[in-house]
């Protein structure tokens, strides 16, 4: 066995706890799903189940695509890096989207597929909710390592329009409460800035590049010193 491969096997086993921790996640997070279909078939999500089983399922599917926002600002302004688990976030985000539809579909609208596309027409949240459902579908698909290397500049045009996509999952989820309440308010702020730092990334990150670029001139000054 060369040096290097001995190297890299103590490596490889020290790093057994990243995959796993990826897949925790995913179990993780479709826990609430699971435990809501649990009191809903015990009978325990009050007098309209339905509209409650399909709303908390909305809210976790806007709560991991927002999540999904979050890994890069974190990175770049508090140097925690969970690259690891965008994707994992992001696939989330996209069951519970699809989660959220099926419940509509089948013990809503009971494969009522004409008054689903009425609906679709008439009601501009649900209009909203389904233009993130289709937008959501070519990243989920390209979400893989094959996409990645197959698409190269196409993966990265694809998956930008998550953005948009939060903003569409957020005016759905607003627009489809009568009441602007504390909880939608602080769902639609965080969706603000979220957005707003992908505009103001680009300054934000050329004026930390050009700090850390002071700081190792001065750094070397100092040692020249």
């Amino acid at each position: 066995m060369s040096d290097i491969a001995a190297k890299r096997r103590p490596a490889a086993k020290a790093n057994w706890w990243r995959p796993a921790s990826v897949w925790a996640l995913y179990a993780l997070g479709l826990a609430p799903a699971i435990w809501y279909f649990y009191l809903g078939a015990t009978n325990q999500l009050g007098v309209d189940p339905v509209k409650t089983f399909e709303h908390v399922l909305g809210i976790w599917a806007l709560r991991f695509i927002l999540a999904t926002l979050c890994i890069t600002p974190l990175r770049d302004l508090a140097e925690i890096n969970m690259m690891r688990y965008r994707r994992a976030l992001g696939l989330l985000g996209f069951y519970y989207v699809c989660f959220h539809f099926l419940v509509y579909l089948v013990l809503d609208q009971r494969m009522d597929v004409g008054m689903v596309i009425q609906d679709i027409i008439k009601r501009p949240f649900i209009t909203f909710g389904m233009m993130a459902l289709v937008m959501l579908i070519p990243l989920a698909i390209t979400s893989n390592n094959w996409s990645i290397r197959t698409l190269k500049k196409g993966w990265t045009l694809i998956h930008s329009f998550i953005y948009e996509i939060t903003a569409l999952a957020t005016l759905h989820f607003a627009m489809s409460r009568k009441v602007i309440g504390l909880e939608i308010m602080i769902y639609i702020a965080i969706a603000v800035l979220l957005l707003g730092y992908r505009f103001a990334r680009p300054t934000i990150m050329a004026r930390r590049r050009a700090k850390k670029k002071a700081a190792r001139m001065q750094a070397g000054l100092d040692q020249a010193k």
